[in-house]
């Protein structure tokens, strides 16, 4: 069995791919929308808070495991490629079994883990009140979210994006209904927002179990020796684990960033605040073609064929690099309307004003670091991408120290340049070895 890597890689396919988790992506801020919405009927400011940072306290915990999504995706994809199908349902149950280990325990240690977070975070007693019966609630969520970083994974890595966005609708569309229904039918207030996040995390788990039903048509999912083959545990360790590191290191930069424009000022902190829309807007479009560059270079690797990794890079890339060139004219010509939308502020609306020209350029100068990450994540290159982004890393915090002091809000705003044009050089002064290393 040649496998899929060897089916020709066309501009269809490539959108195939991609535009299902563009569409995927957008149901996103919906759900955060409506959980505020709902919460805010209540015409108090105490549940609007507490929704917010029991969301964001979960969402920081959980997102520990987002390499499970890109490592399952990496190795998925070849196995793919190599036509190892037993290979590609082990994978997938071992990061279900993960996934079950870490939530058991995020559940078994809930009451430490809020206490450090408040710790941290401290907020008004009424509010602290409010979030602690919110995350009680959804800290049983936990093994179903983290889960679904695999099934999310496994998905893209089998060019089911299709599936993916069918998932997130229905997570997204019955969490929706049934904040409606809890919150403003029946009266719960917070604890209805938590329960129907709860409940659409567990059906989300049961819909994603189900469509990745070809996983389990076989024994593979419990050939144990298989699954817990030592080889193929390490690999996927040490795969996981630099795309860890590497997460934190980004993350911690645009930490960075947001704690220095704090420092600039309200009115600068708040006109950033408003121009990160527009980089979250940039993620949201290039990662379905990123996530098409994993999947088909990943198949590519797979099935030890160069021409189709070149294929898959060249087509992903020339698709990411025409909707990074709209974004950033459309940021460009109409910039100063969406900026109206986010604030009334007139301050706020003069200082974004000012540094749009930033967010206008982001989409052109992250497009590479984008689409080069898909294409090591597919190759499961991680330990060069660990060592890009400590490198890129670096820079950034060379440029901050160089240029805030010169350049102020300009000055941050062009290190963050610097950090993402500094991830794709770093990415691609390795490619030609990551390519030379796949047969002809």
């Amino acid at each position: 069995m040649s496998g899929a890597a060897e089916a020709p890689i066309t501009h269809a396919r490539v959108l195939k791919i991609a535009v299902p988790i563009v569409l995927s992506n957008v149901t996103v801020p919906v759900l955060g929308a409506v959980d505020t919405g709902v919460v805010g009927q209540m015409g108090q400011a105490a549940p609007i808070g507490a929704v917010g940072i029991g969301a964001v306290i979960l969402a920081t915990v959980y997102w520990i495991f987002g390499f499970l999504r890109m490592g399952t995706t990496g190795l998925a994809a070849q196995a793919r490629g190599a036509g190892d199908m037993a290979e590609t349902g082990a994978l997938l149950m071992r990061g279900l079994i993960l996934a079950g280990l870490a939530g058991a325990v995020f559940i078994l240690f809930h009451s430490a883990l809020f206490w450090g977070a408040f710790a941290l975070a401290p907020a008004s007693a009424e509010v602290e009140t409010l979030a602690r019966d919110y995350l009680t609630i959804r800290i049983w969520g936990a093994p179903a979210t983290i889960a679904l970083y695999a099934i999310t994974g496994w998905l893209i890595a089998m060019e089911r994006t299709r599936g993916v966005f069918i998932l997130q609708i229905w997570m997204n569309g019955l969490n929706i209904l049934l904040d409606l229904w809890f919150v403003l039918g029946l009266g719960w207030g917070v604890e209805g927002v938590a329960a129907a996040t709860l409940i659409a995390e567990w059906s989300g788990l049961a819909l994603g179990l189900w469509l990745c039903r070809d996983a389990f048509g076989g024994n593979q999912w419990r050939d144990w020796a298989r699954v817990f083959d030592p080889v193929r545990l390490r690999r996927m360790l040490q795969v996981n684990g630099d795309i860890m590191v590497r997460s934190v290191l980004l993350t911690g930069s645009f930490t960075t960033f947001l704690f220095i424009g704090a420092d600039l000022g309200d009115v600068q902190l708040a006109a950033n605040q408003v121009l990160l829309q527009f980089l979250e807007i940039t993620a949201f479009a290039l990662d379905g073609f990123a996530f098409s560059a994993e999947a088909l270079v990943g198949g590519a690797v797979g099935a030890k064929s160069r021409a189709h990794m070149r294929r898959a890079v060249w087509m992903a890339s020339s698709w990411a690099i025409g909707a990074a060139g709209l974004l950033s004219l459309g940021f460009y010509i109409g910039g100063g309307m969406i900026i109206d939308l986010m604030t009334t502020s007139p301050e706020v609306r003069a200082a974004a004003r000012l540094f749009l020209m930033w967010a206008a350029l982001a989409p052109i100068l992250s497009v590479a670091s984008y689409m080069l990450d898909g294409v090591y994540i597919g190759a499961t290159w991680t330990r060069d991408m660990r060592i890009a982004m400590i490198q890129s890393v670096s820079l950034y915090v060379i440029a901050l120290l160089a240029l805030v002091p010169l350049f102020g809000n300009h000055g941050l705003w062009a290190a963050l340049m610097v950090l993402n044009v500094a991830r794709a050089v770093t990415l691609a002064r390795r490619y030609p070895r990551l390519e030379a290393g796949i047969a002809a």
